[in-house]
């Protein structure tokens, strides 16, 4: 046996040293790429839409491309988006049709939604109107949130996708203005969900633009863990898309999913110099890796 080896030619040799330790190497645990990305009133509406801001962005052709690189070198099973207009938008950033894509159906340019790679699919899902509080504080609406059960056939997550009230970056717990009043109910219903999935025994996770420098020590932070022990992969850490500032957009892990967190995974994509002078997004994704069972 050693003799035919050492007779095989040097690249055959090499082949066939490569084949035997694939085969007795020690398998190398699977796991599941999961990100947020604030895409920054992603629309295909025309130009200076009637109701909407006149600042909002105005992409070309080039700038679609370039978003659509963007999410190829993402390459994340799960991705949750926030200020999309509707699944032709979403559509043109995620085009393979094994990619699975749910957005929230509210009539307004800022859905939040999901973005699932095979084998993951959906298994439930509703929309959680109740996180737009503008029926009772007035003004225009607000973000539904995306309450959604995936699986891949072996395993299932509970995920809630979030886009929170803006204005309310680092005040106080009892500040009254600065759009925190809505945020804390917002935060209360985050509190109540996260109670009743640890209730359940499930494994899950709350995603999405939270526009809140969330920290361990955050008054908002504390009020919407009490009684819980979730994992804020963002804590301690400042983003390089936020002009190191700490992060606005989170994963928090709940649940069996916190035992599932793969040490130092924490990454966000930031833009390629060359990408610097197009129109893409005032926020980067922002991503962790999960074992899988």
């Amino acid at each position: 046996m050693f003799s035919e080896i050492s007779a095989l030619r040097p690249d055959r040799l090499l082949c066939l040293f490569l084949a035997v330790w694939a085969l007795f190497r020690p398998a190398e645990a699977a796991s599941v790429k999961i990100a947020t990305w604030n895409l920054d009133w992603l629309t295909l509406f025309p130009d200076f839409p009637p109701g909407l801001p006149v600042n909002i962005p105005h992409r070309s052709a080039e700038d679609w491309a370039a978003l659509a690189q963007i999410a190829t070198r993402l390459n994340a099973d799960i991705v949750a988006v926030q200020e999309v207009s509707d699944a032709a938008a979403l559509r043109r950033l995620f085009p393979s049709p094994d990619d699975t894509l749910l957005l929230t159906m509210a009539p307004i340019a800022q859905n939040v939604g999901l973005v699932l790679r095979a084998p993951w699919r959906i298994l439930a899902h509703e929309e959680l109107s109740a996180l737009d509080r503008s029926p009772f504080h007035g003004g225009h609406a607000l973000r539904p949130g995306l309450d959604v059960i995936v699986g891949n056939g072996r395993d299932t997550l509970h995920l809630l996708v979030v886009h929170l009230k803006s204005g309310c970056w680092d005040r106080t717990w009892k500040e009254n203005g600065h759009s925190c009043p809505v945020l804390r109910e917002q935060i209360d219903l985050i509190a109540n969900w996260m109670t009743e999935r640890d209730d359940e025994g499930e494994a899950y996770i709350v995603l999405g633009d939270f526009n809140r420098r969330l920290t361990l020590h955050d008054p908002y932070f504390t009020q919407m863990t009490q009684g819980l022990a979730p994992i804020l992969v963002t804590s301690g850490f400042s983003s390089p898309c936020e002009g190191g500032n700490y992060f606005i957009d989170h994963i928090l892990l709940g649940g069996e999913a916190k035992n599932r967190l793969i040490k130092d995974s924490l990454r966000v994509l930031t833009y390629r110099p060359e990408e610097s002078g197009l129109t893409l997004s005032d926020h980067c994704p922002v991503s962790v890796r999960l074992t899988l069972p």
